[in-house]
């Protein structure tokens, strides 16, 4: 299953480097990418703020640009080098972006977070040079409201500029108010790729935290927020339930539901471990039932 996203087409499968630079060493950033690459992915995400750049040096060193989308985003707005989206920001960003990933073009560039002190014409017009420019494939959002997003799209086709093709927002089974709605009716409308980041709640949706259990983790202060919550618990259930009867791993369980709403092309979820793909990668061929899918609906709602 494939999904076609302006010049780009991309499987179900979305390799999020977050961690790279983090907790995962340069080595490590290579053997991950590899397997994934193996075991049929041919999409990664990253940003020039993660990992203080590295995640981007990393994937730039691993070096197999054939064949591999590769997804990035300028312009977060406490980023220490580059900072929102001036237009002189935004340039250098994307040279700063290009460099590190040893690369000519970037396939499918996010604003990382939108800058309302720079206007709309002047984001869309130098995305548009850069698009023309062939430093840039094609250019999406993220972290942006329906209202911007929506401006910005309908500029995009008056004046003839390039367009945003995809949407990345906070999405899962523990999150789905900043989505669904207002939002979510924008990318319907004007049919955006929707690749959900925190996918599996960063973490928690693997179903390794439960109240009393210690786990190894970057995340755990962010997973706290959800372990031993009512919704969490609810959703823990339903999973485990699920798990029981189709013998899938909660993450893979998680990431399926994902995929099966609406303009989801696919969820965004990172690996620090190879132990940690299998159940990324077994999300695709999971095949869910409408009840299983309305269970955990509703348990996350």
């Amino acid at each position: 299953m494939t999904t076609t996203i302006g010049s780009l087409t991309v499987g179900p499968h979305c390799l999020g480097t977050n961690v790279f630079g983090r907790s995962v060493d340069a080595a490590g950033a290579a053997r991950i990418l590899d397997a994934f690459v193996d075991g049929g992915g041919d999409h990664v995400d990253t940003a020039a703020l993660y990992g203080g750049h590295l995640s981007e040096t990393y994937i730039g060193q691993w070096g197999k640009r054939d064949g591999v989308v590769i997804a990035t985003k300028i312009g977060w707005p406490d980023d220490p080098t580059h900072p929102g989206l001036k237009p002189e920001t935004v340039r250098a960003s994307v040279d700063g972006c290009l460099q590190r990933l040893r690369t000519d073009r970037i396939d499918l560039l996010y604003t990382h977070h939108d800058d309302a002190s720079v206007t709309v014409p002047q984001i869309i017009d130098t995305l548009d040079d850069l698009v023309r420019a062939g430093k840039v494939r094609e250019i999406a959002a993220s972290n942006v409201s329906p209202e911007r997003l929506t401006e910005s799209l309908e500029y995009s086709a008056t004046e003839g500029k390039a367009a945003y093709v995809a949407l990345q927002p906070h999405y899962s089974l523990m999150s789905r108010d900043s989505y669904e709605g207002p939002l979510a009716a924008v990318a319907e409308k004007f049919d955006l790729a929707v690749f959900p980041y925190f996918s599996l709640a960063m973490g928690f949706l693997t179903g390794k935290h439960r109240p009393g259990v210690e786990v190894d983790s970057v995340r755990g202060g962010g997973v706290a927020q959800y372990v031993g919550t009512e919704r969490g618990n609810k959703v823990l259930a339903a999973l485990d339930a699920v798990a029981a009867q189709t013998g899938a791993e909660p993450a893979s369980i998680a990431l399926a539901w994902l995929s099966s709403r609406k303009q989801v092309a696919a969820p965004i979820a990172s690996a620090r471990k190879l132990s940690q793909l299998p159940a990324l990668l077994a999300a695709s061929s999971l095949k869910l039932t409408q009840s299983h899918l309305d269970a955990l609906t509703l348990a996350s709602a």
